[in-house]
């Protein structure tokens, strides 16, 4: 354990910590050492002069100037009765001034005792309030030049102050704001209960252990409120200043022993009754200067004990509290502290426990190595790399978008149709599609989808209600789900987290979870960040009330693009609507049926008016208190689909007010809100946050200090280009792409390396390489292939190590490839980079996929359009090639980037226009016979393709054998089970073979 040299009379470190986790920056502070000054000696001669005249003085004149004021006998009736003169009430207020004169005097002599002896705590002297402090006040002043001086004594400008106001609790109630966490009532009852006991017992007085403590200060972490936990973030914007100061608290007091026997290991994690020494600028009245004088006994050993539990502590006692602190924080790294026995209070903290060794693996952005490197990202939009969930949904809908456009474009004409090869994207879009490729991370979406569905589907088995979720935290693969309040324990495998309000599941359990039809639970979780390793997502849907986000407008305006691009692409949702108020119009294309603009903030009220009134109508008539109950209970209603609304500038104070009004009852609704503000001062704002210029996004209140996920607007641009290029219905009559590398199909066109992809792996022209790196260099080779406008070097590694690689692995593999593939014989080497620093084959190494390509390019637009003969040749040629799915005999777990390429929809489709070309081919000749084999092989790879068995009917029909045709219909039928034939099947059915229903029932 990282060690810091700390001064053995404060306690105050000294030093920085080195532990490999936590604040690193504070900068070291001396010790202070209180040196009498000349202004010292001024004040106690004027404290001497003060306590001689109020101690002798006043006595001295009354005696010579009045004398005894009361009567020297015994007081008859007749006295009683005598009219009051000048004289009687002057002997009256005499007597009142001789009084408070003992008063005084007696508070004088308990000071100067308790002063001179430096032991125990001054007594006080009844009804003596204002007159002990100004005893105390003088005394200390007269002593300050002393060797017994105590320097924690409260200096003269409390003079004047009642005692009442320097008796007040050392911890003060924290404001009830609301926050993101939440604790058990019964245990904050009792933290509250202690403290209130403790500050019941304290005493107003300079204690004598100023020589130990010095100007030593400490701060007793409050109790929850409400929904407010203290944090080391407030902490230090009301006794420092400024909230980012918060690191010099946690370096002042990380590690040590707690009363209740834990350390602070996370800025994030404290509980309340814990003690935090402060920095010697502190200031406000619930600091404790001198513990011996606030406080009860008990709380006054608690300080003791914890100034000992520095670092400067020698000994086996101090080696054994390392010991039990260190077990302690390994509990909290575990991810699933249990609850704490005897008498300890667990507080939420602001995140999960991180084990603080590991690097966060939640996709192929980890790179450690390349982490810190300026030119890891190679130019790439680092926005997207650093945002693996995020990446993860924008590649899977732009997948699903550029599938639909093949899909839509197999409706067209056979041969020479668009959509066969998708445009390939240059520029800003090339990076951002790159930068997509690095860092998704689909194997987490999966995983949270899972995860969050399985809980669902677990909790509704049980009868049991889905928890509220404020917040959920991916930290180091495992996930945390941050409950409003507590929800009793999860189901298995989820355990309970750090306290009652973390359910938490290990990344190794989350793998069991299988795919589900339970509705997604919560839709509304959006990345907002990460801090140190782990990342937020919040849930908007689940927030009561308005977030706000102030910054600037630019600063705010990636933030917002980030948060609307995730929710519309996102893999953990159904169905949701995605509102955007003055922003954002030009990012619809990436999910048209989730995003929608309004152009200002009078549509918003008015829709959100009218929509809000008819949830709020539909739970009731429904029996449901909240969206959660119906959308994940027995009824599971798809409609209860949340709907956020993204609102990026600041509204007027009237809307605001309307905004608020609406935004009240939202959580239970289902409806979120994040509105972009200048000030920061907006009504109704629940959650408050802010972007700095820095990429920071803070939210004190909340405890938050983040690395912002944000999409800067050429970053958007750049993605967007993708998406409208990729749009199925975008320019459908415009000319034919061409492939994007075609080979010489002649006998004098043989390639020098010859890679067969399309069926088994094989490669022909190449030794096999020996050593461990086979089976990497065969998966570089076929991803190169695949991709003849070249290969991002980043792109490469995160395929071949989705966990990250260092730079010198990734390139001695890339050296290896090299040499594995050699040069040209004039000399060229086979593997390089071009002039944006992609790594590209020479022509000379070719795969089946790109004569298969070229074939049916030359067939249906090069000498095969003039000539038939040479149509047949070369299409007969094409399927010939086909042996099976594309590397069908890859290892289990290797050759996972496939998933986020699209050549798994291209080949089927290439394979069906080859045999639907071929099939035509015969059939102008009426070759049925030659027609039905050539479609045969083509299903056998393309099995789902409605065009090829529609063909293959026509293809039976033209053989004139209605039995064989009826055989065919039926085997149809009992292939499209419960979904039935689709309707251009049945229409051509019909049209063919009218009877064909009847028979179908008869052969099944």
């Amino acid at each position: 354990m990282p060690r810091r040299s700390t001064s053995s009379s404060t306690g105050r470190s000294t030093g920085n910590s080195t532990a490999s986790n936590g604040p690193r920056n504070r900068t070291p502070q001396a010790v202070r050492i209180r040196r009498r000054s000349f202004g010292d000696f001024v004040k106690a001669f004027f404290a001497f002069v003060a306590l001689l005249v109020l101690v002798v003085g006043v006595p001295g004149a009354l005696a010579v100037l009045i004398g005894w004021p009361l009567p020297h006998g015994v007081p008859s009736l007749d006295w009683l009765q005598q009219e009051i003169t000048v004289t009687t009430f002057l002997h009256i207020l005499t007597v009142v001034v001789w009084l408070a004169w003992a008063q005084f005097t007696a508070c004088v002599l308990v000071e100067v005792k308790a002063a001179m002896s430096g032991v125990g705590v001054p007594g006080r002297v009844p009804g003596a309030g204002p007159s002990q402090l100004l005893a105390r006040q003088l005394v200390a002043a007269l002593l300050l030049v002393g060797a017994t001086a105590a320097s924690l004594t409260p200096g003269l400008s409390q003079l004047g102050h009642s005692l009442e106001g320097n008796q007040k609790p050392t911890v003060a109630a924290a404001q009830a704001t609301p926050g993101i966490f939440a604790q058990q009532q019964e245990q904050a009852a009792s933290t509250a209960a202690a403290l209130a006991e403790q500050a019941s017992h304290a005493q107003a007085d300079a204690g004598s252990t100023a020589k130990q403590h010095g100007d030593t200060k400490y701060y007793r972490i409050q109790p929850p409120e409400g929904r407010h936990h203290d944090s080391l973030w407030e902490i230090a914007q009301r006794h420092l200043g400024d909230g980012r100061r918060y690191k010099e608290i946690y370096e002042l007091n990380k590690d040590r022993v707690q009363p209740d026997g834990s350390r602070l290991s996370e800025a994030s994690l404290i509980r309340p009754g814990w003690i935090m020494e402060m920095p010697g600028d502190a200031h406000g009245g619930e600091l404790v200067e001198n513990p011996d004088a606030h406080v009860s006994p008990g709380v006054q050993r608690q300080i003791h004990d914890y100034a000992k539990s520095g670092d400067h502590a020698q000994g086996a006692h101090a080696q054994g509290a390392h010991a039990q602190g260190d077990q302690a924080q390994g509990d909290q790294a575990q991810g699933g502290n249990q609850a704490q026995g005897g008498g300890h209070v667990s507080v939420p903290a602001q995140r999960p426990a991180s084990d603080g060794g590991q690097q966060h693996t939640g996709g192929q952005h980890t790179a450690p190595a390349a982490a810190g490197s300026s030119s890891s990202a190679f130019g790439l939009p680092q926005a997207l790399i650093g945002a693996p969930l995020l990446a993860a949904g924008l590649l899977g809908a732009l997948g699903r978008r550029r599938r639909q456009a093949l899909w839509q474009s197999a409706l067209g004409a056979v041969g020479g149709r668009r959509g066969m090869e998708p445009p390939m994207p240059t520029g800003d879009a090339a990076d951002a599609q790159d930068a997509l490729l690095v860092g998704a991370d689909p194997d987490g979406v999966r995983l949270l989808d899972r995860s969050l569905r399985g809980l669902a589907a677990q909790l509704a088995g049980e009868s049991r209600a889905l928890p509220t979720v404020y917040a959920a935290w991916l930290s180091n693969g495992d996930l945390h789900l941050q409950l409003a309040q507590p929800a009793g324990k999860p189901p298995a495998p989820w355990q309970l987290g750090q306290d009652q309000t973390f359910w938490m599941l290990a990344r190794t359990d989350a793998e069991r979870y299988e795919d589900g039809d339970t509705a997604a639970p919560y839709p509304g979780l959006v990345s907002l960040g990460t801090m140190d390793d782990s990342r937020l997502l919040l849930n908007l849907e689940s927030v009561p009330g308005i977030v706000s986000l102030s910054g600037r407008e630019a600063d705010r305006a990636a933030v917002f693009a980030s948060v609307a691009a995730e929710l519309a692409t996102n893999g953990w949702s159904d169905r949701m609507t995605i509102t955007l108020v003055g922003f954002g119009e030009d990012l619809t294309p990436l999910a048209p049926n989730r995003l929608r603009h309004l152009d200002g903030i009078d549509d918003l009220v008015e829709t959100m008016e009218a929509e809000t009134r008819q949830r709020r109508g539909a739970l009731g008539a429904a029996g449901h208190d909240s969206v959660l109950t119906g959308r994940t209970g027995p009824a599971q209603h798809t409609r209860w689909a949340p709907h956020l609304v993204l609102l990026a500038a600041q509204p007027s104070a009237e809307d605001a007010v309307k905004l608020a009004e609406l935004a009240s009852d939202a959580s239970r609704l289902g409806i979120g809100y994040l509105v972009g503000t200048e000030t920061g001062d907006l009504p109704g704002a629940a959650w408050e946050m802010e972007v700095t210029s820095e990429g920071k996004l803070l939210a004190p209140l909340l405890g938050l200090e983040l690395d912002a996920q944000m999409l800067p607007l050429a970053t958007q641009r750049a993605v967007v280009e993708l998406f409208v290029e990729a749009d199925p219905e975008r320019d459908p009559q415009g000319p034919t792409p061409t492939p994007p590398f075609l080979v010489d199909v002649s006998e004098q066109g043989r390639p020098a390396v010859y890679a067969r992809l399309v069926g088994p792996y094989e490669i022909i022209g190449l030794g096999t390489p020996d050593g461990d790196r086979s089976a990497l260099l065969h998966e570089a080779l076929a991803l190169l292939l695949l991709h003849r406008e070249g290969v991002h070097p980043r792109v490469l590694s995160s395929a071949l190590w989705p966990r990250g690689v260092t730079e010198d692995v990734r390139d001695a593999l890339l050296e290896r490839l090299a040499d594995w593939l050699g040069a040209d014989p004039d000399g060229s080497p086979r593997l390089s980079a071009d002039a944006t620093g992609r790594l590209v084959l020479a022509k000379s190494v070719v795969s089946d996929l790109d004569v298969l390509r070229s074939l049916y390019h030359e067939a249906t637009q090069g000498k095969g359009v003039d000539s038939r003969a040479v149509r047949g040749r070369l299409l007969t040629d094409a399927l010939v090639l086909v042996r099976g799915p594309l590397l069908a005999d890859r290892p289990e777990g290797r050759y996972r980037w496939l998933t986020h390429e699209i050549i798994d929809a291209q080949l089927p489709l290439l394979v069906a226009d080859i045999g639907l070309a071929l099939s035509a081919f015969h059939l102008e000749k009426d070759r049925a016979e030659k027609a039905i084999e050539a479609l045969g092989a083509a299903l056998g790879s393309a099995p789902a393709d409605e065009r090829l068995w529609n063909e293959l009917l026509r293809a039976t029909h033209a053989t004139g054998d209605p039995d064989r045709l009826q055989t065919l219909a039926a085997d149809l039928v009992n292939r499209s089970g419960a979904r039935g034939l689709p309707p251009r099947t049945e229409a051509l059915l019909d049209e063919l073979l009218p009877s064909w229903r009847s028979g179908a029932a008869a052969v099944g």
